[in-house]
C-alpha cells in the first residue's frame, strides 16, 4: 500500500468517528417507570380497578387515623385569614396537599366549605418528566380509590367527559397517576368527610398558557354539558378542587433568594405569597389574573423552568381556566377567589399523630420550610 493509499484509508475509517465525537452528545431521556416499578413505591399498592395509596406515612391509611386527624386538626391554633369565610357550598378550592401534621389545619378550615357531592380534583404531577408527559391532562382509569374509609368511587362523569374531549388532549394512564400523591392527600379529607363523594382524577403536567387554555376550553365545554345533562348546579352538585402546596424554600429546593434562611427569609418568603393570595388568585377570576400568576411561578418560555417553586405552578393555571370556563359554560359570572387559609410547615406547632402511626415525609425548619395556601371560589362573589 502507497502512502496515498494509506491515507485515504485511514481517512475512511477515522472521519466517521472524528464527525460523531463532534456532535452534541444529547441527554438520554429517562425511560419511564413502568407499572410495576411504580407500584412498588406505592404505600398500599394498587390491585385491578381499585386505586391503593401512595403515600402511608405522612396521610392517614386507617379509619381510626383519620378520624383522629380529623377531630385533632379543627384544634387551636388556627391558620391565618385573610377575611371572613364564605358561605359553603363553593364552587371551588386551592388546597394544600402536604403530610397531614404539617397542613392539616389549612385542610380542616377548607373541607367544610365544599358540600358538592361530586369533585373534580385537579392534581399535581410531580415526576412528569420521569413519564415524558406534557400538553394533555392525566385521567385515571379505576372504578374507585381506596382510602382509609373505604372506596371512593369514581364518578361516571369521567367516561363521559373523555368522550366528549379530543383524544389529543387525554393520556389515561394508571402508572402516572399510582405515582401521584397530591389528589389522595384531599380525596380522603373529602371521603371523610362525605362518604357518598365521588372523584375524577386529573393531573396536570407542564404546558404553555395558551395549551391550558385549548385544555381548559374543551374540557370545561365538556363539563358545562355534561352538568347541564345531569341537572347539576356548579357548588350545589359539583365542585373543582386543585391541589397546591406553596413556596418551596431552602438550598434542596434552589431556591433561595431571600438568603439561605432563618427568620429574616423566612419572614420576605411568606409574605410574597400572601402577595400572590391576595393578589392574581383573589377576586373575580379573569385571564389576565390566572396569566399573571403562571408567569410569576415559572418562565413561560419554559414552563419547565421555576421561577417561584409551587407545586401548583400548573395545576393552579389550568384548574383556574377550567372552573372558569366551566362557569362561562353555565352562563354563570366569573368566579371570585377568597383566600381563607394560610400557613406553613413551620408557622404552628405540628398536629400531634405520631402516635397514630404518621409522620412527616421531609423535614420543616428555617431552612427548609413549605407554604399551605387555601383559596376558595364562589360564586356571585359571595
Amino acid at each position: 500500500m502507497n502512502s496515498a493509499t494509506a491515507v485515504c484509508a485511514c481517512l475512511l475509517v477515522c472521519l466517521p468517528a472524528l464527525a460523531q465525537a463532534s456532535l452534541p452528545q444529547l441527554p438520554v431521556p429517562p425511560q419511564r417507570p413502568t407499572l410495576e416499578e411504580v407500584r412498588k413505591t406505592m404505600g398500599i399498592p394498587s390491585q385491578g380497578d381499585l386505586r391503593g395509596q401512595q403515600d402511608a406515612v405522612g396521610f392517614a391509611s386507617k379509619p381510626e387515623q383519620m378520624a383522629k386527624v380529623w377531630e385533632r386538626s379543627a384544634l387551636p391554633p388556627y391558620p391565618e385569614s385573610f377575611g371572613p369565610m364564605p358561605a359553603p357550598g363553593v364552587a371551588g378550592l386551592i388546597c394544600p396537599h402536604d403530610d397531614y401534621l404539617y397542613a392539616g389545619r389549612v385542610y380542616r378550615q377548607l373541607m367544610p366549605l365544599v358540600k358538592a357531592r361530586t369533585i373534580v380534583l385537579v392534581g399535581v404531577f410531580h415526576k412528569y418528566r420521569r413519564f415524558g408527559a406534557k400538553d394533555a391532562l392525566v385521567f385515571d382509569s379505576y372504578r374507585a380509590w381506596r382510602s382509609p374509609d373505604g372506596e371512593i368511587k369514581v364518578s361516571g362523569l369521567r367516561e363521559d367527559l373523555l368522550a366528549r374531549i379530543p383524544a389529543s388532549d387525554v393520556i389515561q394512564d394508571a402508572a402516572m397517576q399510582d405515582s401521584e400523591h397530591s389528589v389522595e392527600a384531599i380525596a380522603f379529607w373529602m371521603k371523610h368527610q362525605d362518604p357518598t363523594v365521588e372523584i375524577v382524577s386529573i393531573l396536570v403536567p407542564s404546558a404553555s398558557f395558551e395549551r391550558f387554555q385549548e385544555l381548559a376550553a374543551h374540557l370545561g365545554k365538556a363539563l358545562a354539558g355534561s352538568m347541564k345533562a345531569r341537572n347539576w348546579t356548579l357548588g350545589r352538585d359539583l365542585a373543582i378542587v386543585i391541589s397546591s402546596d406553596g413556596i418551596h424554600y431552602g438550598e434542596d429546593f434552589k431556591y433561595t433568594p431571600y438568603g439561605g434562611g432563618g427568620v429574616a427569609a423566612y419572614t420576605e418568603a411568606i409574605e410574597r405569597d400572601r402577595q400572590l393570595l391576595k393578589g392574581p388568585l383573589a377576586g373575580p377570576v379573569s385571564v389576565a389574573k390566572i396569566r399573571n400568576f403562571f408567569t410569576t411561578v415559572v418562565n413561560p418560555q419554559n414552563p419547565d423552568q421555576y421561577r417561584m417553586p409551587w407545586c401548583g405552578r400548573f395545576s393552579i393555571p389550568f384548574g383556574l381556566l377550567l372552573l372558569n370556563e366551566t362557569a362561562q359554560n353555565l352562563g354563570l359570572s366569573a368566579p371570585a377567589g377568597f383566600p381563607v387559609a394560610f400557613g406553613t410547615s413551620i408557622s404552628f406547632p405540628q398536629i400531634p399523630v405520631r402516635d397514630l402511626g404518621l409522620g412527616a415525609t421531609a423535614e420543616a425548619n428555617l431552612y427548609h420550610f413549605v407554604s399551605y395556601p387555601g383559596v376558595a371560589y364562589t360564586l356571585g362573589g359571595k
